[in-house]
Formats: structure tokens, sequence, C-alpha cells
């Protein structure tokens, strides 16, 4: 969606990221229900055009979209091949793994359900976002899992899910180089660049 801006003194994300939890947690106790169905049909739209061999997920966490169930229920995507990331600590990198549609028994290091399935390469990765600028950059919870493995990945497409809530500008976010525009994100309100 966007090139990396100069180089500039971000500002501390701590605090943003509290902020956005706290707001992303407000939204879906409150709006949740109604606006999970929203976010997946644009969703189905989006993997509709996209057609991917092999989509990447990820095991949702607090209050983000439940991208898995959404595919699950999406009859569409009935044949695809679908992988789950599993992350370790020391060194810190993530790789995806196949998974069966189950749930997943085992958790990476991180604590995170993923599954015990031979390695995947996803061509399409769903990245959940804490927080998302109109030009596709997110923020995430900081630990830079998703921008190792797309700086490594650069063919993948990346496709942002978020709550409308969570859109921040591009000042507040301060993108930093290590930052990786998304290609769109999508919210429930709708698609954001493409």
């Amino acid at each position: 969606m966007a090139s990396h801006p100069d180089e500039s003194a971000a500002p501390p994300r701590k605090a943003l990221r509290d902020r956005l939890h706290q707001t992303r947690d407000r939204f879906v106790a409150a709006s949740g229900t109604e606006a999970s169905p929203a976010l997946a049909a644009h969703l189905s739209d989006v993997l509709a055009e996209l057609m991917p061999e092999c989509l990447g997920l990820y095991w949702p966490l607090r209050s983000e979209f439940n991208a898995a169930v959404a595919c699950l229920e999406d009859r569409n995507l009935d044949d695809l091949a679908l992988a789950l990331p599993f992350a370790t600590k020391s060194p810190v990198r993530m790789h995806f793994r196949a998974w069966d549609r189950h749930t997943p028994e085992a958790k990476d290091e991180c604590g995170i359900p993923s599954p015990q399935g031979k390695p995947a390469e996803p061509d399409v990765v769903l990245v959940p976002c804490l927080g998302f600028t109109r030009t596709g950059f997110r923020l995430g919870y900081g630990g830079g899992y998703y921008d190792r493995w797309l700086a490594e990945h650069p063919h993948v497409t990346a496709v942002g899910l978020a709550w409308a809530c969570c859109e921040i500008d591009e000042a507040e976010l301060g993108p930093q180089a290590h930052d990786h525009p998304l290609m769109l994100v999508v919210t429930e309100q709708g698609v954001i660049g493409g």
C-alpha cells in the first residue's frame, strides 16, 4: 500500500498499544457480535478475489477478530489448505504449520495454540492488527514476529484484519524501517487499500 516513510523518531508505542487494547476490548464487548459477521463477509470477498493456494491464519487472542472461525464457516474455503503460525522466543522467529481445522492441542513458545502439522508456506497471510493506518502500516503487540516473517517472504500477500475503531493516523504510529505495509486491511466497515 505504501512505501516506508522517511526515518524519524517514532513516538513511544506502549501507551498507544494500551489505548488501542482498551478501545478494541470495549468495542468487542459492545458490538463484536454484530460486527463479526460483517468483517467475515468482507474477508470472504477478499479471499474470493485473491484465490490463495495456502492461507496463513492466526489463533485469536483477547479481542482480535476470529479469522479461524470465519474461514472455517466459509464453505468456499472448504478445500483450501490452511496454516497457523508457530513462534519461538530464542531466536525470535515464526513459521507456519499445516492446520487440519481442529483446535490445536500444542502451543508455541509464546503460549499461543499452534498445530503440530508439517511446515507450510502460505501465499496469502491474514495478519492481526492492534492498530492500522490507511496506508497499510500496522501496530502489533511489539514482538516483531510478523515483521520478520514478512521481510523474509516478500512475495506473500499480507492482509491485515482489524476493527475499524483501531484506525490511527501515520503520524501517531510513526512507522519504522522494520515495519512492512500490508497490501490491504479488512475491517467490519470494508476494505482499505488494495
